[in-house]
């Protein structure tokens, strides 16, 4: 905590509420420790150096690993089988493999000798090397382009299904101001249980995520750096049935940010828990080797619960994501941790009420680059009534000091964005940025505010308690958050975890796991 709390937080309560969040996470993880996902696994040999795809669009990485798990099952991971097959049949690539596994040519066993233990080592971290390698570049490239100069950081959206239309919008973008391009996911990949190969063009509501999708997109953000005098910071979404995928592939062609919640999966896309969980730490392990700063979800749980009578579970939701962070490995500066704008603006004192909530994060997590978002529940299509919303919602963003600010539409709800819809926002954006300047120096909260605060942290302290008895897993399957039951034995992907046997052998899980 900051010594200085506008708020007057109690320094005790506060402590309380880290400690019930730690004890609540503390039993998530250790399942996570001694469980695996096909994700995971698939991501290891992903920084491996397996790359392709068969005819039909399926990423060899997939299919070996289908096969493997046929063959001799997921419990003892499948680096051991693979690179003992590898070594013992003469192969020099994965992919060729890959290949002959899925012709039916290949056999695979649980007897690893050490050598093929020692080339898995070896191939995983030349994989991590290049992730830390990509972290280094971005660090050289922001210290000759420079950061932005304000804060919060202008975060806008870019996605219309084809990687080729993206990036000359993306460019206008930050041409005209923003600080952060994320490029949203096409419609339904989260349940996807593969990663697209290849440049793509056909996305829905979204492009997809692959490689080559961020390869060129990071291509085209530097180029615009370059131009514009600043580091483009580009985002994307490490969630869904692929997450550890997603998060090797970020780190590989250096992604800045990714959308990385503990439960949003869970939730909003009917992922089972503990493929959630498992998959979401080895995810932050890689984010956190990258230099990638996370953006959680809390700001979905207001959109199907009210604002104001669950704002508590957005505070414990936030605790829990730094603890689960901060165990993976990520520090305070890469918590990207989301709240959002959402209270009904016809409630008497909303705009009060929403500067309680957005200074309570604030002072929970002084050293986070929160991530603030704007009104969607309550945007009615009035375009001059939604723009002024997304006005109050800057303001409260420079008066609360948020890290980065999601640029709010006035069209939200009604049309995928125009190019001219975006400018009138960055527009808004950049009147309240440089009219306000530094005034959350000068803003001091009210007894109205501070009270609201003191609410809320205290909800927050008595429903980690309830959590702490009941389990987090069980408190998620009866609904407390965004009032989704979420059942640890059901949902999307649980046939692809397993527990880790005593053998369990995983080389990306014993580098991340040991010292950076």
């Amino acid at each position: 905590m900051t010594t200085q709390s506008k708020l007057k937080l109690d320094r005790r309560t506060v402590a309380t509420a880290r400690r019930l969040a730690a004890a609540a996470g503390r039993p998530v993880v250790d399942l996570a420790r001694s469980h695996t996902t096909v994700s995971v696994e698939r991501a290891t040999l992903r920084l491996a150096g397996i790359t392709g795809a068969d005819p039909d669009g399926i990423p060899w990485v997939n299919r070996l690993v289908d096969t493997v798990v046929e063959q001799v099952g997921l419990g003892g991971g499948v680096s051991g089988p693979v690179f003992g097959a590898l070594l013992r049949d003469g192969h020099q690539d994965l992919t060729l493999l890959a290949q002959k596994a899925a012709a039916g040519s290949v056999t695979f066993s649980t007897d690893t000798p050490a050598a093929a233990r020692r080339a898995a080592t070896r191939a995983v971290r030349t994989g991590l090397d290049r992730v830390e390698r990509r972290r280094r570049e971005r660090d050289r490239l922001i210290k000759r382009y420079g950061d932005p100069k304000q804060r919060p950081w202008i975060y806008l959206i870019v996605a219309t299904g084809d990687i080729h239309e993206d990036i000359p919008q993306a460019q206008a973008a930050a041409r005209a101001g923003a600080d952060v391009i994320a490029v949203i996911r096409s419609t339904g990949q989260s349940l996807l249980d593969y990663v697209p190969e290849g440049a793509t063009r056909e996305g829905f509501a979204g492009t997809y995520a692959t490689q080559e999708n961020f390869r060129l997109m990071r291509a085209a953000l530097d180029e615009t750096s370059k131009e514009v005098g600043r580091y483009v910071r580009l985002t994307n979404y490490a969630s869904g049935l692929c997450m550890p995928e997603i998060a090797a592939l970020a780190g590989l062609e250096r992604l800045d940010m990714m959308l990385n919640d503990s439960m949003y999966g869970i939730l909003f896309r009917d992922i089972n828990p503990i493929r959630t969980f498992v998959d979401q730490r080895f995810s932050r392990q890689v984010h956190a080797r990258a230099g990638i700063i996370i953006n959680t979800g809390e700001d979905n749980y207001l959109t199907t619960a009210d604002a104001v009578d669950a704002a508590h579970t957005v505070t414990v939701s936030q605790l829990l994501n730094e603890y689960f962070a901060h165990e993976a490995g990520l520090q305070d500066w890469q918590l990207g941790l989301g709240h959002a704008f959402e209270i009904n603006p016809e409630l008497p004192e909303s705009f009060r009420l929403e500067l309680a909530h957005a200074l309570l994060a604030r002072e929970l997590f002084p050293d986070a680059p929160l991530k603030w978002m704007p009104p969607t529940k309550h945007m009615t299509g009035d375009v001059f009534r939604g723009n002024l919303l997304d006005g109050f919602f800057n303001l409260a963003g420079v008066l609360t000091g948020q890290g980065i600010l999601l640029v709010g539409m006035m069209t939200e709800a009604v049309v995928t964005p125009w190019l001219s819809d975006r400018d009138i926002a960055l527009q808004n954006v950049r009147y309240v940025l440089s009219a306000a300047g530094n005034l959350h120096e000068d803003f001091t909260p009210g007894a109205f505010i501070r009270d609201r605060a003191h609410t809320v942290l205290g909800e927050a302290v008595t429903l980690l308690r309830q959590i702490g008895s009941q389990g987090l897993l069980d408190a998620i399957g009866k609904g407390t958050f965004g009032i989704m039951r979420r059942p640890a034995d059901r949902g999307k992907g649980l046939d692809g975890v397993a527990a880790r046997e005593p053998d369990y052998f995983n080389p990306a899980i014993e580098i991340l796991d040991g010292p950076a």
